[in-house]
């Protein structure tokens, strides 16, 4: 620019000075032009996959943890439906009284409970319409039937008796107040039931076809409820719900004991905790958890190898892993205590049977966290064998009848209350990261199940006030359920 302000020879100089400007010009927006596209065609598919998996982790990372949290409430009312209806069963029976008011004293809780979980369910029936909308639209005529159902027969049912039990006693007599007892346990059962089949669906897909437009239609209604995977998750998944119930019936029961309050309620509850506890925990392990594994094994066989941990396929039988840490980078597990040819015989009672390891699938194929898999695996089981051991020591001290003066034995049931509900969410991620990475199983994968307009910020601002807004709730929760537990069951009208 100095150069053309400095000539003062006439017009031809000013002429030339502008046509070197306008080459100048010309060649450096060439150059920016170049260098722009050489930066996109390099750095643009990273920023987009960077994008992309930054939505799916805030996206997974909020149903997570709306999930987790609502099935806090569900696993308890699902197991306490059953507790209730055999409590009302017996003051049916017999006429003592201290039953009855067990029914109605666990019907509260049951309540608090209920209200709790349609609170906390709601948000994630709208999830489906703003993270995951992609999925809604391809699979919407499959999984809306069995959620419409759930919602339309089950939450109906439970929640009309519900009222009913709790206002209704007097006006019905007793046999009526039983009957509404029954169906709102039928009603919870059923809840279980339409939520599950929809996730054996995802789990192992049956009864479809697959449009033109790619969106999934069922051409067999059937074959939604005869699934295989259904009746064995759905079996296992309310036996852990009675677990969860058992230990809360139990727990609250070696509290009265301990503070010498309500006595022979804190009895009552202790025992029939302990017993329901026993037989439930030794059911989930066996036949229902056995018959989920061989499912896991038969149709997500690369679930089954990261679960187990497998890493390596072992030509002369697979053992079954105690303790161990996945070694991602060394694919292996590390500091591992195995006992071998188990596993082929667990699954296959046979004990040199082969079972695939991790190293006989691709990547893709893999779950994409398999430390989360397998951990969530083994903190499920070894908390199911716990609880066989706490509740087999304690139903051999009531045979003995020494149970309600055994002081760090009540003290130990008192304070494992929280633990079935740990094991339940676990062996629900287990479920969840096993299916990984489809939203249903071999077909749809999670990131085409995505919606894309929903930025990753808009998704973690709402996670925020999800944890602000519960961390309300639980609060309130706790308040409501500990004044229940202090106040007791004789407070209970007739």
């Amino acid at each position: 620019m100095s150069l053309c302000v400095s000539k003062k020879g006439g017009q031809w100089a000013a002429a030339l000075c502008y046509q070197t400007l306008v080459v100048k010009k010309t060649f450096l927006n060439q150059e920016l032009n170049t260098t722009f596209s050489v930066f996109k065609h390099i750095f643009a598919p990273d920023i987009k996959k960077f994008l992309m998996e930054d939505m799916i982790f805030y996206d997974r990372l909020q149903f997570a943890f709306t999930i987790t949290f609502h099935y806090i409430f569900p696993q308890l009312t699902m197991g306490l439906s059953l507790m209730i209806v055999y409590f009302k069963f017996r003051y049916l029976r017999n006429k003592v009284e201290k039953y009855n008011d067990a029914a109605k004293f666990f019907m509260k809780i049951f309540a608090i409970n209920f209200t709790m979980g349609v609170i906390t369910g709601i948000p994630m029936e709208f999830q489906f319409g703003t993270n995951w909308a992609k999925f809604s639209e391809l699979t919407g005529s499959i999984i809306g039937q069995t959620l419409a159902m759930e919602g339309m027969f089950s939450f109906f049912l439970e929640s009309s008796f519900l009222a009913l039990f709790i206002f209704g006693e007097k006006l019905m007599g007793q046999k009526l107040h039983f009957l509404t007892g029954f169906l709102v346990f039928l009603g919870s059962w059923a809840s279980g039931w339409f939520i599950i089949a929809t996730n054996a669906w995802m789990q192992h897909p049956v009864g479809y076809e697959i449009l033109e437009n790619g969106r999934f239609a069922l051409n067999n209604f059937s074959a939604l409820f005869s699934n295989p995977w259904l009746v064995p998750a759905f079996l296992h998944n309310q036996l852990a719900a009675l677990v969860t119930a058992s230990f809360v019936v139990a727990s609250i029961g070696a509290f009265y004991i301990l503070r010498e309050k309500n006595l022979e309620y804190g009895k009552l509850f202790l025992k029939t905790g302990v017993i329901f506890g026993l037989i439930s925990s030794i059911l989930i392990v066996f036949p229902t958890g056995d018959w989920n594994a061989k499912n896991v094994a038969k149709y997500q066989p690369s679930s089954f190898a990261a679960m187990e941990g497998i890493f390596e396929t072992e030509e002369a039988g697979a053992e079954i892993v105690l303790i161990g840490q996945p070694n991602m980078v060394e694919k292996k597990l590390d500091n591992k205590i195995a006992v071998p040819n188990i596993l082929s015989f667990l699954t296959y009672q046979d004990w040199d049977k082969q079972i695939p390891g991790m190293d006989q699938f691709t990547k893709e194929e893999l779950p994409d966290n398999v430390p989360a898999l397998y951990y969530s695996y083994h903190i499920m089981v070894g908390l199911g064998t716990i609880f066989i051991g706490i509740m087999s020591l304690a139903a051999f001290f009531l045979w003995r009848r020494k149970l309600y003066t055994i002081k760090p034995l009540l003290w130990s049931i008192m304070f494992m209350f929280p633990l079935p509900y740990i094991a339940n969410i676990t062996g629900w991620y287990t479920a969840e990261l096993g299916r990984q990475p489809y939203l249903v199983y071999g077909l749809l994968k999670t990131t085409e199940g995505i919606s894309p307009t929903v930025s990753s910020g808009n998704t973690l601002f709402t996670l925020l006030g999800f944890v602000a807004l519960y961390m309300l709730l639980g609060i309130l929760f706790l308040v409501l359920v500990g004044k229940t537990i202090h106040q007791g069951p004789q407070h209970q009208t007739h």
